[in-house]
């Protein structure tokens, strides 16, 4: 699977769960589990409850994703 091939949305974390792992909230309605991108963890960045993210999932599997940019709130 390439990067094209990825589906880019953004949503709302409106849970935290352990292993940097997060439940998001897409603007559709439909709950995702979402862990931390590479970038993300390396550099420490921390992600709260009410942050808005960007996300990329597969298009084989949309029900997990991978946080890559954490929104300015």
């Amino acid at each position: 699977m390439s990067k094209e091939d990825v589906i880019e949305a953004e949503g709302i974390v409106t849970e935290v769960l352990p292993s940097a792992t997060f439940k998001v909230k897409l603007p559709q309605g439909h709950v995702i589990t979402a862990y931390l991108s590479g970038k993300l963890r390396t550099n420490y960045i921390k992600i709260l409850e009410g942050d808005h993210v960007k996300i990329e999932m597969s298009p084989y599997d949309l029900t997990k994703g991978r946080i890559v940019w954490r929104g300015k709130n």
